[in-house]
């Protein structure tokens, strides 16, 4: 792979989105054709049918909402874009990219997360905006409950912590990005990395990306050695 490749990942979650949102408007016309003739005959079927349609509205503009492309790679930087923002790191401040793993008894689950893990947390705060900082707490809920449910975690650590985030230069960082640095640390003591990229945010497998982030890792490690 030669260093000046850019590659651009279309979240699955956008998939087909102006598609579900046009078929919920044709199906909305129909059902608004149908219950001007029975809607005394049919009243209770046309309204959930309306509200169905209704729903596949929604969902559809809520896919279209989803960013163009949620991962950009090139040969210096590693950017995420979510509807709420975005991080973006160069490669130099990455130490590895992996699938994320527990072992539970004698069988390894995969979860369904790429896992990042930094040369340093302090990196995160410059290169996350605080949108995407405030928003990742709550969307990384499922991966603090499965760590405290198989003990990788206690309650305790598991509890949102709002305490200021002192960086190692001595700056001090408050509010949500000190929330979210304090949730970071808490899921690399648990899980090995700082930051989760959700298997919908991908446009194939899990392995696929590791294998390609990981082949830029190394060519931008190679290029600056």
């Amino acid at each position: 792979m030669k260093n000046n490749n850019v590659i651009k990942i279309k979240a699955v979650a956008r998939h087909h989105g102006l598609f579900i949102t046009l078929t919920g408007f044709i199906a909305l016309l129909i059902m608004a054709w149908l219950c001007s003739y029975y809607w005394q005959q049919a009243r209770f079927p046309l309204m959930f049918m309306v509200l169905a349609c209704l729903v596949t509205i929604f969902i559809g503009l809520l896919k279209l909402a989803e960013p163009a492309h949620s991962l950009i790679l090139t040969a210096e930087t590693l950017t995420f874009h979510h509807r709420h923002g975005r991080w973006q790191l160069n490669w130099q401040q990455i130490r590895n990219i992996h699938c994320v793993t527990n072992t539970v008894g004698l069988s390894r689950e995969e979860l369904n997360y790429v896992g990042i893990k930094l040369s340093s947390i302090d990196s995160l705060a410059d290169n996350i905006s605080l949108r995407l900082a405030n928003r990742m707490i709550h969307e990384q809920k499922p991966l603090i409950h499965y760590c405290i449910k198989h003990q990788l975690l206690t309650f305790e650590q598991g509890i949102l912590n709002f305490e200021p985030y002192i960086l190692k230069d001595g700056s001090i960082i408050k509010g949500p990005l000190a929330a979210f640095l304090h949730h970071s640390e808490i899921l690399h003591h648990a899980l090995g990395a700082h930051l989760f990229i959700a298997a919908s945010n991908l446009n194939g497998s899990i392995d696929d990306f590791v294998f390609l982030a990981n082949t830029y890792l190394a060519n931008a490690k190679e290029a600056y050695s």
